[in-house]
C-alpha cells in the first residue's frame, strides 16, 4: 500500500507544540524540547535550523478567534451593534466594524455623523461612539468639534475579520445595503 502524503502548514509552531504538549500530557517536557523534535521531525537539524529556513516567508496572520466571538456578540443579527462593551479590547474591536461603514473621504458635520452612528447602532449613544473612534485614532474632529472626518488606516486581520462579518450580516438583513 503507497503513502499518499499530506502537507501540513502551521501558522505558529510554537502555538502547535503547546497543544501538542498538552494533549500528550508532556507537561515535563521543555518547550524548547518538543520545538526541536518537531522541527527534527521536519528534516530540520533544530528548531533554529526551521526558523532561519522561514527566512523571507512572511508570517500567516490569523484572527484572533475569540476576540472576534466576543465582538460579534455585540452586534445583533442584522448586523447592529445592540450593546457596549465595559471592556476596552472588545470595544476596540466593535470599532472597526462601525469605523469601515463611515464613508472615506468625507467631512461630517456633528449631527450627520451621530444619525450615521445611530444606523449602526440599537442602543443610540453616538457621543460615546465618537469619542471613542477619535480617542483610537479612527475618526479625527476640527478644534471647535463641528467637523469630523474618517482616519483611513489599516485594521489587522482580526478587525478584518469582525467588518466582514457585521457586513455579511447587514447585506443579509437588508439586501440593499451596500458595503
Amino acid at each position: 500500500m503507497t503513502r499518499e502524503p499530506i502537507s501540513l502548514t502551521l501558522p505558529d509552531v510554537s502555538a502547535f507544540a503547546r497543544a501538542l504538549k498538552s494533549d500528550l500530557g508532556a507537561e515535563a517536557v521543555p518547550h524548547q524540547t518538543l520545538l526541536n523534535a518537531i522541527a527534527r521531525a521536519g528534516g530540520y537539524r533544530n528548531f533554529q535550523h526551521l526558523s532561519a529556513a522561514q527566512g523571507g516567508a512572511a508570517p500567516i496572520e490569523t484572527p484572533e478567534g475569540r476576540a472576534v466571538t466576543r465582538a460579534l456578540a455585540r452586534f445583533d443579527e442584522a448586523g447592529l451593534m445592540a450593546s457596549w462593551s465595559t471592556k476596552r479590547k472588545v470595544r476596540q474591536t466593535c470599532l472597526w466594524a462601525l469605523w469601515a461603514q463611515v464613508p472615506a473621504r468625507t467631512v461630517f458635520t456633528e449631527r450627520q455623523i451621530s444619525d450615521l452612528f445611530d444606523t449602526m447602532t440599537t442602543f443610540r449613544d453616538p457621543a460615546q461612539i465618537r469619542r471613542s473612534l477619535i480617542e483610537d485614532g479612527l475618526l479625527t474632529r476640527t478644534l471647535d468639534g463641528s467637523q469630523y472626518t474618517r482616519v483611513e488606516v489599516t485594521p489587522d486581520v482580526t478587525a478584518r475579520e469582525v467588518i466582514r462579518a457585521v457586513n455579511k450580516r447587514r447585506t443579509r438583513a437588508n439586501p440593499t445595503v451596500t458595503q
